[in-house]
């Protein structure tokens, strides 16, 4: 039995060819891995000897060559296959153990594997005769199963094969979204055109190659009967994979979703290192959030924005979670999830033992999102992630009255806000503190009525966003009436200038976000 060895990442690579030997099999191997296996005493062949051609053109060609690609393609059931090897010389190649050069981590062209891939495959498409190993997590079970078999039987080689396949799809995925990117700089450089014009073309290029491996499983998806599991693009890493879960159940489809979006908001809600925030979620929207120099401040004034709705939600802590902060969120509603940076010891303690349905994260800060793809059977719908583009300095004030510094920070938070609530949306904002979100309502008015009746008193002074112009001066009365003295609004409604008269005559100040909408959906 013939085993081919030849891989970038070496991770167990000694160990699986030290087995194999000692099972009696002939290694090859080539460049790097012969190199290792050299070292480490183990005997093996190079495939320059074995092909009688030298490695050429830097090491771009070596293992390209009949006495290995026959030597993998062969069908043994054929005896004319089996017949020509014969005629040949060549001998059949049992085992193929190829992982590819690491092209995501540093694209180049020098790191496009031909070879490699060419073997992978070749491998895989007769895995009825040959087993093919990519991923090195792999090795103990492969070597398990031939001392205790003596062979590697036919479940596992297909197994082992749609691994491959998958992984050389997520390496050629990645080759093509590279080429692309490299196609939108050089446009870039080169052209006069329009620059959103070639954003859309890098972003919805003429084919997206989106290949997905399994991360984790999760507990059920959206709802108990239904399966669900979290993926993560092929070849890139997301913060979700650093995420620690201290106890409690594993996570479901809506913990993930939710926590997702609670621990990005904290993220995007300070405007300076001395701000910290605190976010409550609750079916992917806000039901509180809260900017202050102290923890503990921050969470109870996220809470009171609407304590009943907090309960069983995502609780986002944007800083170390001390044991007063534990303490705060202990005597607190059940949350389903907590999410912070990280925790004190004393304070992990304290919520474990307070909190034993609560799942306990620690986590990274999350990557940008820069895709959205929502699937409609066999159509789907990709765009670019919702971001916010002007800088609130750069918005324009409509009405005779000027906001005040204070209303321009609440009214920069409660933008935020009011952009990560599903439409139509409206987010009051005082002292640094949401006091009342409405959400996810077909009319504009109801989703105003919602917030100022969830604010209460609190909507006197404060400031509200709306995520997309008022059609009518109605809503923005409900808000005027409840005491709200400033609003930010998208602006470009032909009814624009009815708003700011009526704006003016209640004497709140309105400001313009030039157009800037924030539909969520």
């Amino acid at each position: 039995m013939k085993a081919l060895l030849s891989v970038y990442d070496k991770t167990g690579i000694e160990e699986l060819a030290r087995g194999l030997s000692e099972l009696g099999w002939d290694l090859i191997s080539s460049g790097g891995t012969s190199a290792a296996l050299t070292a480490a005493g183990i005997d093996h062949i190079e495939v320059a000897e074995l092909t009688g051609a030298p490695e050429m053109l830097g090491g771009r060609v070596k293992t390209l060559h009949p006495v290995i690609h026959g030597g993998i393609l062969a069908d043994r059931s054929k005896p004319d296959h089996l017949e020509a090897l014969d005629k040949l010389g060549i001998g059949l190649i049992d085992l193929v153990v190829c992982n590819l050069y690491p092209f995501s981590s540093d694209p180049s062209i020098e790191l496009i594997d031909v070879g490699g891939p060419t073997m992978v495959r070749a491998a895989a498409k007769n895995h009825d005769h040959v087993a093919v190993v990519v991923d090195p997590a792999d090795y103990a079970a492969v070597l398990d199963e031939l001392r205790a078999a003596g062979s590697i039987s036919l479940e596992t080689r297909r197994r082992l094969a749609r691994q491959a396949f998958a992984h050389t799809a997520g390496y050629d995925a990645a080759i093509v979204e590279w080429l692309d990117e490299r196609e939108h700089a050089a446009q870039s450089e080169q052209s006069d055109a329009d620059v959103s014009a070639l954003d859309e073309a890098a972003l919805l290029p003429e084919s997206i190659h989106l290949t997905l491996e399994r991360a984790g499983g999760l507990r059920y998806g959206e709802n108990p009967h239904q399966h669900g599991a979290r993926y993560r693009v092929a070849g890139q890493h997301s913060w979700w994979d650093d995420v620690v879960q201290y106890g409690g159940k594993e996570l479901s489809y809506l913990n993930v979703f939710d926590a997702d979006a609670a621990w990005r908001l904290v993220h995007e809600l300070p405007s300076s290192p001395t701000e910290l925030a605190v976010a409550i979620i609750k079916h992917a929207n806000p039901c509180g959030a809260a900017l202050d120099a102290d923890l503990v401040a921050a969470y109870q004034q996220a809470l009171d924005c609407d304590p009943q709705s907090a309960f069983g939600g995502i609780v986002a802590i944007g800083g170390r979670v001390t044991m007063a902060v534990a303490e705060a969120i202990a005597a607190g509603p059940q949350a389903d999830v907590i999410i912070a940076p990280a925790y004190d010891d004393e304070a992990l303690a304290q919520l474990s033992s307070k909190r034993k349905a609560t799942r306990l994260l620690s986590a990274p800060s999350p990557e940008p999102l820069v895709r959205q793809y929502r699937f409609l059977g066999a159509s789907v719908l990709v765009q670019d992630t919702d971001r916010f583009l002007a800088d609130p300095s750069t918005w324009e004030v409509a009405t005779a009255r000027q906001p005040t510094e204070a209303e321009w920070q609440d009214l920069r938070i409660a933008w935020k806000v009011c952009a990560r609530t599903t439409s139509n949306a409206i987010a009051i904002v005082t002292a640094g503190q949401a006091v009342g979100v409405g959400a996810g309502q077909q009319s504009r008015v109801v989703a105003a009525e919602i917030a100022v009746g969830k604010a209460g008193d609190r909507a006197r002074g404060g400031a509200a966003a709306s995520d997309a112009f008022f059609p009518f001066p109605d809503g923005l009365m409900v808000l005027a009436d409840a005491g709200v003295s400033a609003v930010v609004q998208p602006g470009g409604s032909i009814r624009d200038a009815e708003l700011i008269a009526a704006a003016d005559e209640a004497g709140i100040a309105m400001v313009m976000a030039g157009g800037e909408r924030h539909f969520r959906h």
